[in-house]
């Protein structure tokens, strides 16, 4: 009968294992000191710390510090790795030992029992391939943690970038569509001047284009990686070509373009690129909380509210009320933006947490940021398909609005000046009549310099009205 378990030892002593488990006794004891949460590291981070393991064992090969069999299975294993075989044997809590030092040894552990495999060893049997003396040769968890963490964001960032431009297009063809479609403007949600249903999703789309330029710009410096600082930015423990070497290999193992941080001491106690990146998704999230609580609103009612557009039926809105249905994409997507705008200030904490030589709140600053990047990109994924791309514009509904407007107005102001205008307005709300009303029936304006004035071209933009003055 096969064994159960296999006894490993540390610097505190020794714990029996499972004997299947690639994971060894530091990852077990990690388990055990951090059940917290529930939530493992996201598959992106696992890829790009294998990525970074890969990366370092072909720097050490080629700087003759590793022999080249140990180094050719610990590349083996961490390509395995970072493509998704070992998953499940990443085990530790998310909130774990500070600077991801548990994360690190998991990794490790992994690596190494893959490695001693595929060398035609035994689980457990370091002394073909260990995991601090091979497997981290040249590395600290203080560099390698960082640098794992800068590289899942930029992999993962797709996944962003993307859904973005997806919404920025469904919505550059809903201002399209809507161009022609006039309606009432509103400001401090009062009546104002006419715009067009198209220009207030064209300002959507531009808004949703912007942040995804942003987001880009803040990516740029989280490709700065502090690997080779090691312990504190000295370099200690490393080849002195290491630094060089082992960034042009994680470039060429992940296939994305990696710079190395100008001060690697910088690199390891500040955490500044990574807020600034968060901070990025956090105005995002503003910004789409802000469209999303507009769509609510021009589509609220629709009988007893503007009821301007009409958003895609997905699901029957009450479990009392027949019939009715609710905006439920743009709420989901409000409160995707409020988790990732929590996630921020958490970010945010943990960066101003740094202390000397090293900031140890990296892990809570990963698992927050990619949970952001996550779950925003899929909201905006669901929310482009089934909200954006199916909504419809009541015309009527705006042109009554519209009809009704006391922003009308405005457009006196250069036939009779301001405070007629305003006296004209304020009969309106009186009486209940239209501006058009109270205009045509004062002899202000004809019936055909009105309608002339109302096209959308002209109250809508810049134009030069003189021509139209009552002469």
């Amino acid at each position: 009968m096969p064994e159960r378990f296999r006894q490993e030892k540390d610097s505190l002593g020794e714990h029996m294992v499972p004997a299947d488990a690639y994971y060894g006794i530091q990852t077990l004891r990690a388990d055990e000191n951090f059940q917290i949460s529930g939530l493992r590291p996201k598959r992106v981070f696992i890829r790009a710390t294998a990525l970074v393991k890969q990366a370092s064992a072909s720097a050490n090969l080629r700087l003759g510090l590793l022999e080249k069999k140990t180094a050719t299975a610990i590349m083996s294993a961490s390509r395995e790795v970072a493509e998704g075989l070992f998953d499940q044997e990443f085990i530790v809590d998310v909130y774990q030992a500070g600077a991801g030092t548990s994360h690190n040894m998991n990794a490790n552990e992994v690596i190494a029992n893959r490695a001693i495999e595929l060398l035609g060893g035994k689980r457990g049997d370091y002394s073909l391939v260990h995991p601090n003396d091979h497997v981290n040769r040249s590395q600290s968890t203080n560099d390698t943690m960082p640098t794992a963490l800068r590289l899942a964001i930029i992999l993962s960032s797709n996944n962003l970038i993307g859904p973005l431009a997806s919404l920025e297009s469904a919505l550059r063809k809903k201002s399209k569509e809507f161009s022609s479609v006039i309606k009432s403007g509103r400001t401090h949600l009062q009546d104002a001047v006419p715009v067009t249903l198209g220009g207030e999703f064209g300002s959507y789309a531009s808004a949703v284009a912007n942040s995804a330029l942003r987001i880009k710009s803040a990516l740029d410096r989280i490709r700065r990686v502090g690997l080779g600082a090691t312990a504190a930015g000295t370099g200690i423990n490393t080849h002195p070509r290491y630094r060089d070497t082992v960034t042009r290999e994680l470039s060429k193992a992940s296939g994305v373009r990696i710079i190395k941080a100008d001060d690697p001491f910088e690199a390891l106690n500040s955490l500044a690129d990574f807020s600034s990146f968060s901070g990025e998704l956090r105005n995002l999230s503003l910004e789409l909380i802000r469209i999303s609580n507009d769509l609510r609103l021009l589509s609220s009612g629709p009988n007893t509210g503007l009821g301007e557009i009409r958003l895609p039926a997905v699901q029957p809105g009450s479990s009392i009320m027949p019939g009715k249905v609710n905006p439920v994409m743009a709420e989901m997507l409000a409160m995707v933006s409020f988790q990732a705008i929590g996630n921020d200030a958490t970010v945010a904490m943990a960066v101003q947490a740094g202390q000397l030589e090293l900031n140890v709140m990296g892990p809570v600053v990963g698992h927050n940021i990619l949970q952001s990047i996550e779950i925003l990109g899929n909201a905006i994924s669901a929310f482009t398909d089934k909200c954006v791309t199916g909504i419809k514009a009541d015309a009527k509904r705006c042109a009554l609005f519209f009809d009704k407007s006391a922003g009308l107005a405005t457009v006196l102001n250069t036939f009779i000046g301001y405070d007629k205008a305003a006296a004209v307005a304020k009969e309106a709300l009186q009486t209940g009549k239209t501006i058009k009303d109270i205009v045509i029936g004062k002899g202000i304006m004809t019936d055909k310099e009105w309608a002339r004035l109302m096209a959308p071209p002209l109250i809508t933009g810049p134009a030069d009205l003189k021509r139209f003055r009552k002469r």
